[in-house]
């Protein structure tokens, strides 16, 4: 006689990933639950059900990313006519933002009630295999089984071991719930992260510096890490380059003197690490379920999200050698679920995911960056076009000579100029990238974007005209566009 378990699936994480797989499991017929419990940041912090994505991600970084270009888009149609005279307030857009990321986590729990699924506001660990230990934090401990395990608990901000780090910084977790604005402003890290709070934060005119150890966008196309480093720096973010910190104190005002070889560097209203993030799965009790886990917090999985041991899954961020990327989730936890509740073969795909990094000059990408092509296909075999380009309206702003976009097509010449990277650096770009990455996937050509007609007076016109082969050394091509 089969065992009979609690829940057909249980879900560890109610994240984007979570709440997706637990929602397609019910939605097939199967008994299910999802546990979702937040610690506080060092520094306090804690939100509701959805994730890091709702809560201290995607959604937040986006809506103060729109809220700070606001600033430049004034001085565009400044040039076209407009007398605009505005002011920004932090607590205005903080309250806003908050207010509708609550929104949200109360349309997860309505969902989820909805489709039958338990919810335990619980912090969810191993007792064996098929058994979790659920801690809702005030007192209340339970047991439960289940017959597959998914585990979605995601990652948080890294902080080093630098003294006074967690006493005296804010991350990433904090940032989008900060009541106080955030004054003059250091960010340690050179991520997209660190890159992106550092733009919207100048973009609302605090004095920001970002202190760098190595490369901007590590694992990015180092081109255009750079024009993105050149274009912050040209709007007002400040570099240290090649500098790391010492320690961290607090000083009697609540300011953070900042040491550099233990020497003095700056005082600051606000320190944001964004140095990286780590898994969660080390603070789940793996040992007693058999799953090894590494420094990093990640597991291992095979081609089918499953660890080593075969009823025990995983996706998203806890993942080993990943996209860290909300839809990468979402799309893994619903056809994982469609494997285990409806009898389908379907596997996750996880080349050739596009992504977008809001930046103050926005960055799209999808397939190969010009490195990684050189390395796995050799550089003979990669041709480069390129191209540069300036939206209409930044012609007519005198504050935007200096400004390009820029846009790359990586090219495998032994398969007719099959495109396997492209790459687009200006406004919307994120917006671009999502519909050339399905030409991506489907096999597209350089021949297919010349036989293109573009859309004029567009940006992203310029990719259907691209003609310069990119030299090593030689200087960007001559402007594009109107």
């Amino acid at each position: 006689m089969a065992e009979a378990y609690d829940y057909d699936l249980f879900v560890i994480g109610g994240g984007s990933g979570g709440l997706a797989a637990v929602k397609q499991a019910a939605d097939l017929g199967g008994k299910v639950a999802v546990a979702d419990f937040v610690k506080p940041s060092p520094q306090g912090t804690t939100w509701g059900l959805g994730g890091t994505c709702v809560n201290v991600g995607c959604i937040p970084k986006k809506l103060m990313h729109i809220s700070a270009l606001y600033r430049e888009i004034q001085s565009d149609a400044h040039g076209i006519g407009w007398e605009t005279k505005s002011s920004h307030s932090w607590d205005n857009m903080i309250q806003a933002v908050n207010n509708y990321i609550k929104s949200l986590n109360w349309g997860s729990k309505t969902d989820l009630r909805t489709k039958g699924v338990k919810y335990y506001n619980s912090y969810a660990t191993f007792v064996d295999p098929h058994t979790l230990s659920l801690d809702n934090g005030k007192g209340k401990v339970e047991k439960v089984t289940a017959k597959n395990i998914l585990i979605a608990c995601g990652g948080r901000p890294s902080y080093g071991d630098v003294p006074g780090t967690k006493e005296c910084c804010i991350s990433s977790d904090d940032i989008f719930w900060q009541k106080k604005a955030p004054g003059k402003t250091l960010v340690i890290g050179a991520s997209y992260i660190a890159l992106e709070c550092a733009g919207f934060m100048a973009g609302f005119g605090f004095d920001v510096t970002v202190m760098v150890r190595s490369i901007l966008l590590r694992g990015f196309d180092q081109d255009i890490a750079g024009m993105i480093g050149d274009y912050m720096e040209g709007h007002g973010v400040k570099f240290a380059r090649e500098m790391v910190p010492s320690k961290f104190e607090k000083m009697p005002n609540g300011q953070v003197k900042v040491y550099v070889k233990d020497a003095e560097y700056g005082i600051y209203d606000t320190v944001l690490m964004a140095i990286g993030r780590t898994g969660c799965a080390g603070l789940l009790n793996l040992e007693a379920a058999g799953v090894p886990y590494n420094k990093s917090g990640k597991v291992e999985c095979n081609d089918e999200d499953q660890t080593c041991v075969p009823h025990i899954y995983a996706i998203g961020d806890v993942i080993e050698g990943k996209p860290e990327l909300t839809p990468v989730a979402i799309q893994a936890g619903k056809l994982l679920c469609k494997r285990l509740f409806g009898g389908s073969k379907k596997k996750m795909d996880y080349m050739d995911v596009a992504t977008a990094v809001f930046t103050p000059l926005e960055y799209g990408a999808v397939g190969y960056s010009e490195e990684d092509a050189k390395k796995k296909l050799g550089k003979d075999r990669v041709k480069v076009y390129h191209a540069t380009a300036q939206p209409l309206e930044w012609n007519l702003n005198h504050e935007r000579k200096n400004d390009l976009g820029y846009m790359k097509l990586v090219c495998d010449v032994e398969e007719k100029e099959k495109v396997v990277g492209v790459h687009i650096t200006g406004p919307n770009a994120g917006e671009i990238i999502q519909g050339l990455s399905v030409a991506l996937r489907c096999g597209v050509t350089k021949e297919h974007f010349d036989d293109c007609v573009g859309i004029h007076p567009t940006y992203a016109e310029s990719y259907t005209t691209m003609s310069e082969v990119k030299v090593e050394g030689a200087a960007l091509p001559t402007k594009g566009g109107c």
